[in-house]
């Protein structure tokens, strides 16, 4: 396949799994279009051009052309200068990579990060959160995230797969609509009656399995084995953590229950004072299972083959 070809499937499998509902999606794509067609020509030149097709800043081809021939790649959740590196390193020992790909973000893609939360106030309004409520609260986390992007020295990865030639993707949140939608369905099928029932359905999955054996595998941070799970909330999409005012509008909305990827402790005191179950199930494993939740879909186009190498904290698990 072409990198073209690999990266705009990922992100057509991210938005036929995004739980906004693609009707959202294809709303703000809308959106998105009349903005530039309001544009003056002066500032044509610096609007993204990519976010009339692709709805998620974080995710993008760093370095490529698009057209570069695909089968060997090096899959990581983080891709850093050393990354880069050991992708040419290996290249050297004859081992061949046409790619690199990343889960995080590097590059354009990292300095937007914030501008996927969004997403998570259209979530939040799906589990009854009125939507003024949820998107008053995210704008001031998001305006607070982009803060604290803005001198973060975001290229480095990017120049250096530049200056040794390696095409560079990254795949954040299309990924992560994967497992946040895998797991949200996960439970509504099985309606785990306590804590304990959630934690055995997050063993089942290899990769939170893999991550227990490594010392890394789901953890109670709020509650205990034998309290109800109600209903459950899986919080595992939208760039990162949300707004820590959210969980008295989750508490009043029904929400009992959330998994999520991690959680800080200024949003755990939050989570706890409103009486949520919070369950971390963990966040490079759930990166992975995102990640090849993912693959998997994009290997059932017919012809398509891929070589995947792993690194920084990936391990493939195929459900094909």
């Amino acid at each position: 396949m072409r990198l073209k070809e690999l990266y705009e499937k990922a992100i057509s499998t991210g938005i036929e799994n995004d739980p906004r509902g693609k009707e959202i999606v294809h709303h703000d794509l809308e959106t998105r279009k009349k903005d530039y067609e309001s544009l003056k020509d002066r500032d044509r030149e610096y609007f993204d051009m990519e976010s009339l097709t692709n709805p998620y800043s974080d995710s993008r081809i760093l370095n490529g052309t698009g057209e570069e021939e695909i089968r060997n790649v090096l899959v990581g959740i983080d891709i850093e200068v050393g990354e880069i590196i050991l992708a040419d390193r290996l290249r050297e020992k004859g081992t061949p990579v046409d790619l690199v790909i990343s889960h995080h973000p590097e590059g354009q893609a990292y300095a937007n990060l914030y501008d996927v939360m969004r997403i998570q106030a259209d979530i939040l309004n799906r589990f009854g959160i009125p939507i003024s409520v949820a998107e008053d609260l995210m704008e001031t986390r998001i305006r607070e995230v982009e803060r604290r992007l803005m001198p973060v020295n975001h290229t480095r990865a990017v120049d250096a797969a530049r200056l040794l030639g390696i095409p560079f993707l990254c795949l954040h949140t299309p990924a992560d609509n994967m497992v946040a939608s895998y797991l949200q369905k996960l439970f509504e099928e099985k309606k785990p009656y306590t804590i304990d029932d959630v934690m055995d359905l997050l063993i089942d999955i290899p990769e939170y399995r893999e991550a227990r054996k490594n010392g890394a595998g789901p953890k109670i941070l709020i509650g205990s084995k034998s309290r109800k799970a109600g209903k459950i909330f899986v919080d595992m999409t939208g760039g990162t953590e949300g707004s820590k005012d959210i969980f008295e509008s989750m508490s009043n909305s029904g929400i009992n229950t959330i998994v999520a990827m991690h959680l800080s402790e200024e949003h755990k005191k939050e989570a706890e004072k409103n009486h949520i179950n919070v369950i971390i199930a963990g966040h490079i494993s759930s990166d992975n299972l995102g990640l090849n939740l993912l693959f998997d879909e994009i290997l059932r186009t017919p012809g398509w083959e891929l070589n995947i190498q792993e690194c920084s904290g990936f391990r493939r698990h195929s459900r094909i």
